[in-house]
C-alpha cells in the first residue's frame, strides 16, 4: 500500500509530553470505554424507548460495525489531512456524536447516532497510539506504549461501572452526554499540544468499490445476526437473504481486494503465518472476553434484581487488577516466548470462565467477584504481546495495514460475539425454561404456596418468576461453557505463530 513519506521527528518538552501524553491516553480511554459504557444502561434505555433488550443490543452493534467499517480508512485518512488534523477532527466528531446520543427520543435517532460515534471514533485509537510514538522519544516510547495499552485493556472493564454509576445516579442519557465535555476538552488541548506532531500530505488513491463492498457485506451481517434472533433465522427468508448476500459479498470483497494495486483493505499480509494466527488468537480471545461483558450486566440487572452500580462493579473487577501486572508483562515479553504467555494468559481466563458455569441464582456478589478479580491478572500478559507477535515479521510498510487489520479484527470480533452471546443466552434459556417445567410438580408447589397464604393466581406468578428466573440462570451457565472452549481454541491457535525475532517497528502505525 502506499505510505505518505517520513516526517520529520518533532520535539516536545519533557511538560509537553506528558501533557500531549495525558490527552492522548484519555482519548483512546473514552473511545474503547464507549464499547461498554452503554452495556449496563441497556434495560434502562430500552424502556425509555418502548423497545426489547434484542433490539436494544443494536445501540452496541451498531458502534461496534461502523467502527470497524471505518478503521481500514484511517491510514488512507491520515495521509489526505494530516495525523493531527485527522484526530482533532474525528474528537470533535466524537463529542458532537455523544451529544445527540444523549438527545435521541428514538431507537431509529439513536443507533444512527451510535454509527456517527462509530465512524468518529475509529481513527481515534490508531491516531491516538501514532502520536504517541511521535510525541516521545524513542527511549521513552516503550513506557508510552504501556500507557497507551493499558488504556485499551481497562476501557471495556471500566464502562460497566461507569456507565452504571450514571445510569442510577442520573438517566441511561448520561452515559452518552458524559463524553462532550471530555471530547471537547480533548479537542482543544490536542489543538493546542500536538500540532507540532503534525505529518505531511498527500493525494493518495482511495479504493471505492472495495469500501462499498465491505460497507455491504459488513451490513449484512450484522443485520443478520441482530435480526435472526427474532426471525427464527434460517427459518425466515429475510434472513436466508442475508446470508446469501453476506457470503457473495465478502467473497468479491475478497477477490477484488487481492487484485486492487491500492486495496482499502491489505488483505496480502495474510500471508504471514504470525500474523494470522496472532489476529484470530486475538479476534477469538477478545470476542469470548468480550460475550461476558454483555451477559454479565443484563442477567444481574433483569434477574437478581442489581442496580446497574452494583451489576458494573461485578465486571470492572477485572481492571482493579490488570494494573498490577501490566508493568511485569511488559518486562516478560523480552524475556519469555510471547506465544506462551499468550497461550498460558488465555487458558487461565478460560478456567475462570468455567469457574463462572456454577454460578447460580443465589449467588452473592464476591462469589462473583473472585473469577473477575483472579480473570485480570491474565489480561496484560494477553494484550501486550499480541501486538508484537502480529506485527513481528511485517515489512515496515505493511505495519500500518497490520495495525488496521487488528483493530478491524477485534471490533467485528466484539460485533459478532455480542450478537451471538445474547442469541446462545436466549436459545438456552427456552431449553432450560422448558426442561424445568417437565420436571416440575406444579399440583404440589401449587398446593404449599396456598397453604401459606398465596392466592391461585399469586402462586401461579411466583412458580412462573420461579422458574425464569432459574431457567435464566442455566442459559448464563451455558453461556460461559461455550466461551470458554472458544478461549481454549484461541490459546491453541497461537502456537500455529513462529517464534517472534527481534523488536517490533510501530513507528508507521496508524
Amino acid at each position: 500500500m502506499s505510505s505518505a513519506p517520513p516526517a520529520p521527528e518533532p520535539v516536545f518538552s519533557t511538560r509537553r509530553q506528558f501533557l500531549a501524553g495525558m490527552v492522548l491516553a484519555l482519548s483512546n480511554f473514552m473511545v474503547v470505554l464507549d464499547l461498554t459504557i452503554a452495556n449496563v444502561s441497556i434495560p434502562h434505555i430500552s424502556g425509555n424507548l418502548g423497545i426489547s433488550l434484542d433490539q436494544g443490543t443494536w445501540i452496541i452493534t451498531s458502534y461496534a460495525v461502523a467502527e470497524a467499517v471505518c478503521v481500514p480508512l484511517t491510514g488512507w485518512l491520515s495521509q489526505r489531512v494530516g495525523v493531527v488534523k485527522l484526530f482533532i477532527f474525528a474528537m470533535a466528531g466524537f463529542g458532537l456524536f455523544s451529544l445527540l446520543c444523549g438527545m435521541s427520543v428514538t431507537l431509529g435517532m439513536l443507533v444512527a447516532c451510535r454509527i456517527g460515534q462509530g465512524l468518529c471514533g475509529a481513527p481515534l485509537m490508531p491516531m491516538s497510539q501514532t502520536l504517541m510514538i511521535r510525541v516521545f522519544p524513542p527511549e521513552k516510547r516503550g513506557a508510552a506504549a504501556g500507557i497507551w495499552a493499558m488504556t485499551t485493556l481497562l476501557g471495556p472493564a471500566m464502562g460497566p461501572i461507569i456507565g452504571g454509576g450514571g445510569r442510577d445516579n442520573q438517566s441511561g442519557d448520561c452515559v452518552f452526554l458524559a463524553h462532550t465535555p471530555v471530547a471537547a476538552a480533548c479537542t482543544a488541548a490536542a489543538w493546542f499540544l500536538l500540532r507540532p506532531a503534525e505529518t505531511p500530505t498527500r493525494i493518495v488513491p482511495i479504493d471505492g468499490i472495495g469500501v462499498m463492498l465491505l460497507v455491504f457485506w459488513i451490513g449484512c451481517l450484522q443485520l443478520l445476526l441482530d435480526l435472526g434472533r427474532d426471525r427464527d433465522w434460517f427459518g425466515s427468508p429475510l434472513i436466508v437473504a442475508l446470508a446469501i448476500m453476506a457470503f457473495i459479498g465478502f467473497l468479491v470483497f475478497v477477490i477484488w481486494e487481492l487484485t486492487e494495486e491500492h486495496p482499502a483493505v491489505d488483505l496480502r499480509i495474510f500471508r504471514y503465518r504470525g500474523f494470522t494466527s496472532g489476529v484470530f488468537t486475538l479476534a477469538l480471545s477478545f470476542g469470548a472476553y468480550f460475550a461476558s461483558i454483555v451477559v454479565i450486566p443484563q442477567w444481574l440487572q433483569t434477574s437478581l434484581g442489581y442496580t446497574a452500580t452494583d451489576a458494573g462493579l461485578v465486571t470492572a473487577m477485572t481492571a482493579m487488577t490488570a494494573i498490577t501486572t501490566a508493568p511485569i508483562a511488559a518486562k516478560l515479553m523480552t524475556k519469555v516466548d510471547p506465544r506462551l504467555l499468550i497461550s498460558s494468559s488465555v487458558v487461565w481466563l478460560g478456567l475462570m470462565t468455567l469457574v463462572r458455569t456454577t454460578w447460580t441464582s443465589g449467588i452473592d456478589f464476591w462469589t462473583m467477584a473472585i473469577p473477575q478479580l483472579a480473570q485480570g491478572f491474565a489480561m496484560p500478559f494477553f494484550i501486550v504481546p499480541l501486538t508484537a507477535l502480529s506485527l513481528n515479521g511485517l515489512r515496515p510498510d505493511e505495519t500500518a495495514s497490520g495495525a488496521g487489520l487488528q483493530n478491524f479484527l477485534r471490533t467485528m470480533a466484539i460485533a459478532v460475539s455480542t450478537a451471538l452471546a445474547l442469541t446462545i443466552w436466549g436459545d438456552a434459556q427456552r431449553t432450560a425454561q422448558n426442561d424445568l417445567v417437565g420436571v416440575l410438580d406444579p399440583g404440589e408447589t401449587m398446593t404449599k404456596l396456598q397453604g401459606s397464604g398465596f392466592g391461585l393466581e399469586q402462586a401461579r406468578q411466583v412458580i412462573g418468576n420461579l422458574v425464569g428466573q432459574e431457567a435464566t440462570t442455566l442459559a448464563v451457565d451455558y453461556t460461559f461453557f461455550v466461551t470458554a472452549i472458544v478461549l481454549f481454541v484461541a490459546a491453541a491457535v497461537v502456537w500455529i505463530a513462529p517464534r517472534t525475532k527481534g523488536p517490533t517497528d510501530l513507528s508507521n502505525v496508524h
